[in-house]
């Protein structure tokens, strides 16, 4: 990438020189003072390996670089220093976030704002989907999770599984994560039709004759990608169950503008007409309006009749799904997979939002954070924050009302993990939504005060910013504080997903263990080589070298792979 050295790179990724000289980018994880290490593995992890780019300037090529180490984190409480010989396994679980199965040849996008809007467009976006499939295959690799060696029990999936609400992207995320063969192709059977053909230099020609603007950045020739990446492919499916979460990417375009600001919006989905390039007015108009700040909030900007127009063939797989149909599909049996039956949308409860038994005394409280309204940022509804503080009620057996009171009452103690797409800080839209237009909307930082009224609440874990992140919320009563654990995308770099381990440690305090994991694919592989673990190994390459990669978005060491103590103990059964 154009102006980041390796300086840069280390900077970037939280290595300072006093980590490079004290020894920390070793495999082994390093340990608070007084306990020691102790690992059931760590291969296939990034406590052995992460990728790194090769020295040098301008586009790179990826490597394996040193693994990093395990923080612990005592921001809530300190533990003992000898719990290592006591731990006792509780669930282990693998969070898949923000995959953005895309379908690159849609005419429902606005690539060409991608210099305003750098999501928009990115040069491995045909390979998204095979990915995702070697995401599954790292997960079904490993022999446990890595702390405890515990087997994984299951993997949850924390919204924008697809990029665009299509039908076509749905079936193929559906193909990825239960298995089976996937075509990530939609119209013309035998020809790309998207904008790396399109001769326009504001995109990435892979089989070059384009004097593009990646062409200048060193993006290498690779004559055929594009009808290599459209190949079909196998999936090996996920070999444990796996919950859903729903993101703004499944139920707005792009997952930025609410369907009912554009008119004409399935024909524009399934039609001919792929709008590839704007005059920089209209594109600035447009970014305003995906970003929330336009004027107006209105359709006149979205006029899918104007600009420089590329016919394609129409294609009924695109149509946009909404919320309903979201739940109908992960409920058809045929998309069961290795179970559970819905994914978490159980038939007896219509909306997006559910709870579910993750171990014995805890549960698992998945929350639909998206705002159809929002544009990009979420918030909860009246009604879901309630049912929320009446689910977290009904566990608890030591609580504070809303005026600060401690409340008693004699019930079954329940742990709680809650999941949602958005992070407390990115709940800020409190338009009503349009699928409740009369609800009162509640933000994230309402979301957080609820919670730090329940010492069972251990974590709350979500997508959504693409960035590593770690925030401990403090309480008034340290009882009630809790982890808020911000994982990034499998879309951009660095492309990983989260082992989440969570363990007793029988001193009055638990450790939820976090670990990191990259797909199933090489860090390089031989530009000829079009073989699925090549491209998937080309999918990372490219989102390293993408201009608009930020590389903060790999978080700070204590944001990766940790020790996460909180004050608890296991329900007595």
């Amino acid at each position: 990438m154009a102006g980041i050295d390796r300086r840069g790179f280390l900077r970037a990724a939280g290595i300072t020189g006093a980590v490079l000289g004290s020894g920390l980018l070793s495999a082994a994880p390093s340990f608070a003072r007084g306990t020691r290490p102790q690992l059931a593995y760590s291969a296939g992890t990034t406590l052995q390996a992460a990728a790194q780019p090769e020295a040098g300037e301008g586009y790179r090529r990826l490597t394996a670089g040193p693994g990093w180490p395990q923080v612990v984190r005592t921001d809530l409480v300190v533990g003992r220093t000898d719990r290592v010989d006591r731990r006792v396994p509780v669930v282990a679980f693998t969070q898949f976030t923000d995959l953005h199965v895309v379908d690159a040849q849609s005419p429902a996008r606005f690539e060409y704002v991608h210099p305003l809007a750098g999501g928009a467009f990115r040069p491995q976006e045909t390979l998204t989907a095979l990915g995702a499939a070697h995401l599954v295959r790292r997960v079904n690799s490993l022999p446990g999770a890595p702390v405890t060696g515990r087997p994984i029990d299951f993997v949850i999936t924390t919204g924008d599984s697809t990029d665009n609400h299509e039908l076509a992207e749905l079936d193929w995320y559906f193909g990825v994560l239960n298995g089976g063969r996937v075509a990530p192709n939609t119209g013309d059977p035998n020809a790309y039709e998207g904008v790396q053909d399109s001769g326009d230099p504001l995109y990435w020609h892979p089989d070059g004759g384009v004097a593009d603007r990646y062409r200048e950045l060193g993006y290498p020739v690779l004559p055929g990608l594009l009808g290599d990446a459209l190949r079909p492919f196998d999936s090996p499916g996920l070999r444990m169950p796996w919950y859903a979460v729903f993101g703004n990417h499944d139920n707005s375009v792009v997952g930025t503008v609410p369907d009912q600001l554009i008119p004409g919006l399935a024909d524009w989905y399934t039609g001919s007409r792929k709008i590839i390039g704007r005059d920089e007015r209209e594109k600035r108009e447009i970014v305003a309006l995906m970003e929330g700040r336009s004027q107006q909030r209105t359709a006149s900007v979205m006029d899918t009749r104007t600009g420089l127009i590329r016919t394609v063939t129409p294609d009924e797989r695109r149509r946009p799904f909404d919320t309903e149909e979201f739940i109908r599909a992960h409920r058809d049996p045929a998309n069961t997979g290795p179970g559970p039956v819905g994914h978490g949308f159980s038939s007896d409860h219509d909306e997006p939002y559910y709870t579910f038994r993750i171990a014995p005394g805890v549960t698992g409280i998945s929350l639909d954070s998206t705002n159809t309204a929002g544009f990009a940022e979420g918030s909860l509804g009246l009604a879901q924050f309630r049912w929320l503080e009446k689910v977290l009620t009904a566990g608890s057996s030591e609580y504070y009302d809303e005026l600060g009171r401690k409340q008693r009452q004699s019930v079954t103690d329940e742990l709680f993990l809650l999941f949602s797409h958005h992070t407390s800080g990115t709940m800020t839209a409190l338009l009503p939504d349009f699928r409740r237009p009369g609800e009162i909307r509640k933000s994230g930082a309402s979301v957080v005060r609820l919670l730090k009224r329940f010492p069972n609440v251990l974590a709350w874990v979500n997508g959504h910013t693409h960035r590593n992140t770690i925030t401990p919320h403090h309480a008034d009563d340290p009882a009630c504080g809790f982890w808020e654990i911000n994982t990034a995308s499998h879309v951009d770099f660095p492309q990983l997903a989260r082992i989440i381990e969570l363990v007793d440690n029988e001193d009055g305090t638990l450790s939820l263990f976090t670990t990191l994991v990259e797909a199933d694919s090489p860090y390089q592989a031989d530009y000829d080589d079009r073989s699925p673990a090549a491209l998937a190994a080309l999918y990372r390459e490219l989102s390293f070298n993408n201009p608009h990669t930020d590389l903060a978005q790999l978080g700070e060491l204590g944001d990766r792979n940790t020790e996460l103590l909180v004050p608890g103990r296991m329900p007595t059964r």
